[in-house]
């Protein structure tokens, strides 16, 4: 540990000022949190709440409903990252409509799936396009590939979204954000500097031990001078800028739409859905899906969660009915869940 951590881990565990809450809007920020024991070096002072960003966690059941009708009404192969097969629907996962029969594939990336496409001509493929800004761009790269390969038979399912939204839905339960850094290396620094025009303070970190140490202590210095602030604590990766070429490309296929976030509800042009010129890659639209808001468990308190109304040890399901084996809410199945870090790490 350098010394300037020393005296970041001081200041954290000696902190005696007004009370502060500090959401951790990325899932990998709790985990890493909690894996490194940072929680226990907090003052008493200091509450951090973690908040909605895990891409799987608020994808809503009507998006996986909507999977699962393509998957057994209209007989595509469905393409997935893993931790999607195991959230619940409205009536089943696409775990449980593999068991019905179902062609679900798990891949590592949109290009895994288009190349699945190319391998497999007589079979419709659409792969299941989650995440925020990071990994948005890679689903556009799949859908330049796919024209470029000249196929018919690949399509996304998009319920990409934005953060901008989330953080002005969250603002009234947090004093400070430690915005996610990875979103910012694409989105620069606009989104938070217009955060800061509303009010609303944060610092940008990174994802290493002292990277969080020193995000948090920051926070909790800046945050007793009394004023609004925003620091990048992150300048080696995220920049003013951020990658203009990344959001060139996802402005060229998608346009800015409402979406739905699970256990928080619709959040006005919080998505991005590919635009009419590339409707044949849509999903939806080739083959006429309803988009629906489906059915949580109503023990399930994903929501609150999300929204840093409660911890997950104060849902009644939590570790009893919900667990990792047999996860109700989407916080429990990501491996970047809130739940599944409460889990984890006690």
């Amino acid at each position: 540990m350098t010394e300037a951590t020393k005296k970041a881990a001081e200041l954290l565990k000696n902190y005696d000022g007004e009370k502060i809450r500090i959401m951790e809007v990325c899932g990998t920020h709790t985990h890493e949190i909690f894996r490194h024991g940072i929680r226990n070096l907090l003052s008493d002072k200091i509450e951090l709440i973690s908040g909605p960003g895990c891409p799987v966690c608020v994808t809503p059941a009507g998006f996986i409903d909507e999977a699962v009708e393509l998957a057994l009404e209209h007989n595509v192969t469905i393409c997935t990252f893993g931790d999607l097969v195991r959230v619940p629907g409205s009536e089943m996962s696409l775990a449980g409509a593999r068991a019905k029969g179902a062609r679900i594939q798990t891949v590592y990336s949109p290009q895994d799936a288009e190349k699945y496409a190319v391998e497999h001509p007589d079979e419709e493929v659409a792969f299941l396009s989650v995440g925020f800004e990071t990994t948005t761009p890679s689903s556009c790269i799949a859908v330049k590939n796919a024209e470029a390969d000249g196929i018919s038979n690949f399509s996304l399912l998009t319920a990409n979204k934005t953060m901008p939204g989330a953080y002005s839905a969250m603002a009234d339960h947090t004093d400070v954000y430690l915005y996610p850094g990875h979103v910012h290396t694409i989105t620069g620094l606009k989104d938070c500097e217009d955060m800061l025009a509303k009010g609303m303070s944060g610092v940008i970190a990174g994802f290493t031990p002292s990277e969080l140490l020193t995000a948090l202590a920051i926070a909790v210095k800046k945050f007793g001078e009394g004023k609004p602030f925003l620091v990048n604590a992150y300048p080696r990766v995220v920049t003013g800028k951020g990658s203009p070429e990344a959001m060139a490309l996802v402005d060229k296929y998608m346009q800015p739409c409402d979406a739905e976030w699970r256990g928080i509800g619709v959040i006005e042009n919080s998505g991005r859905e590919l635009r009419e010129e590339y409707a044949g890659f849509d999903a939806a639209k080739k083959f006429n899906i309803t988009r629906t808001s489906g059915r949580s468990n109503p023990g399930c308190r994903c929501g609150e969660i999300l929204k840093g109304q409660c911890k997950p040890h104060e849902c009644p399901l939590f570790g009893k009915v919900c667990t990792p084996e047999h996860p109700v809410g989407a916080c429990m199945v990501s491996n970047e869940g809130t739940c599944s870090a409460y889990y984890q790490f006690g």
